[in-house]
């Protein structure tokens, strides 16, 4: 086994060790977990049909009977908010895996070949430009509010910016002298990039692939509070805040329960990105 391949070998314990000494991560995936459990087994979490209209029971306080209390409409925010999980969660996921995956295909692309390098980043040059709160906005606005045009809308705004974080780290393998010793060795594009490039770029990608998924979703919140997102049949957490703004003085639980679920999601996979950043880090598993 070459040098590089031992290396690569033991990277994972090293991973694994490091991550043990940081209990922000475990933190992470437990908040993350716990949020998981609600969005999948909501049905049976005590919940009622959270479209369900009771006019003798509009904005009541949290009790027995509806413990999160119920809104204008006297639907159960309990429900409504477990079920609002659900979305927030799929549409994190989604765009981090989407964005990731073709970011990284198309950062391959443009740091191994130069004349398509200069189109790819003129185009990722522009996206950037736009804040993507604002061109999620456009193109729902083009193609209609729902839960995939939400997803594709905000996978657009994300991508460029692993696509030129992958460049980054393509061009600067490159320059690793077991890469330019395969070059030379006449070893094909291909196996270059699969057996030498990619592993290099397992870390700062990971990390933010988690930052994406926290993103993802705020911006599928901010985009349905202003009504350009989810519809609102369908219970999220931007869409009840959204609809229940207008009463944050008399009824701010409302408000409030929904923003929580909100930031402790984002917080979770935060503190899972923050956690990985410093176990992948060599400087900082070399202190430990």
């Amino acid at each position: 086994m070459t040098g590089e391949g031992a290396a690569r070998h033991a990277a994972l314990p090293r991973l694994v060790s490091s991550m043990r000494r940081r209990p922000t991560i475990w933190l992470g995936i437990i908040i993350l977990s716990a949020l998981t459990f609600c969005a999948l087994f909501s049905p049976w979490l005590g919940t009622v049909d959270p479209n369900a209209i009771e006019v003798t029971a509009r904005m009541r306080f949290p009790s027995d009977n509806h413990w999160f209390g119920t809104d204008s409409l006297g639907r159960d925010l309990y429900s409504r908010v477990l079920y609002g999980t659900r979305i927030s969660l799929l549409v994190g996921l989604s765009v981090a895996a989407i964005a990731t995956s073709v970011g990284v295909a198309i950062g391959l692309i443009a740091g191994m070949n130069r004349l398509l390098d200069m189109v790819i980043m003129r185009v990722v040059d522009g996206l950037m430009a736009i804040p993507p709160i604002l061109l999620a906005i456009a193109l729902v606005a083009l193609a209609g509010a729902n839960i995939r045009n939400v997803i594709a809308a905000v996978t657009i705004g994300e991508t460029p910016r692993v696509v030129r974080l992958m460049r980054s780290v393509v061009l600067s393998a490159r320059e690793e002298p077991y890469v330019e010793g395969a070059i030379t060795s006449g070893a094909r594009t291909l196996s270059i990039l699969w057996r030498h490039i990619l592993p290099n770029t397992t870390s700062p990608i990971l990390v933010q692939a988690t930052y994406i998924f926290a993103s993802a979703m705020i911006a599928e919140a901010a985009l349905s509070f202003i009504g350009a997102g989810i519809p609102v049949e369908t219970p999220s957490w931007g869409n009840i805040m959204s609809e229940a703004r207008t009463l944050w003085q008399i009824r701010p639980y409302i408000v409030f329960i929904p923003a929580a679920f909100l930031s402790v999601a984002v917080l979770g996979v935060n503190m899972i990105g923050d956690g990985l950043r410093d176990a992948l880090d060599p400087r900082l598993v070399r202190k430990l």
